[in-house]
């Protein structure tokens, strides 16, 4: 039986996430203007997770957070965004710049303080049992069976 899956594809006519944030209320509100086309999820990718990004400007590309068994990798295509690490550390990245995370690391996001879109490229594994902390938020999370679960610090689920 021939899978149905496509071998290539251009990456801009991927359609976008069915929902555009899986943070819960009052924390999804935030990822306005951010549009994730779920590239891997096309081609049956189960390992890692390849999202086409795009932030309109003013957006962000998440909540500030790190992982704990989760590595993460940006490459920027177009546009230009802040890079805010640790402590509020800021980089500018261009096209063709590139910046990894490795689990366990600091807490990072992305800006779009331009004028233009910016596009990018998000690569990271779907370990299980990822947790993920919110250093701004009062907000934790979990990956569990495939899917993430969301906490307050105190262990309340959302």
């Amino acid at each position: 039986m021939k899978d149905p899956r496509p071998a290539f594809l251009a990456a801009a006519t991927a359609a976008p996430r069915s929902q555009a944030s899986s943070y819960p209320p009052g924390f999804a509100e935030r990822m306005a203007g951010r549009t994730k086309r779920p590239l891997g999820d096309i081609f049956g990718l189960r390992n890692f997770g390849v999202n086409l990004t795009e932030l309109q400007p003013g957006a962000c590309s998440a909540l500030h957070h790190a992982h704990s068994r989760q590595d993460e990798f940006v490459f920027v295509l177009e546009g230009e965004a802040i890079l805010v690490t640790g402590d509020g550390v800021e980089s500018v990245l261009r096209a063709g710049d590139c910046a990894g995370f490795a689990a366990g690391g600091a807490a990072h996001h992305l800006e779009n303080r331009s004028s233009m879109p910016v596009r990018f490229l998000e690569v990271g594994d779907r370990s299980e049992g990822d947790e993920v902390s919110y250093p701004a938020d009062d907000l934790l999370a979990l990956r569990d069976e495939g899917r993430w679960r969301f906490f307050r610090k105190n262990g309340v689920p959302y």
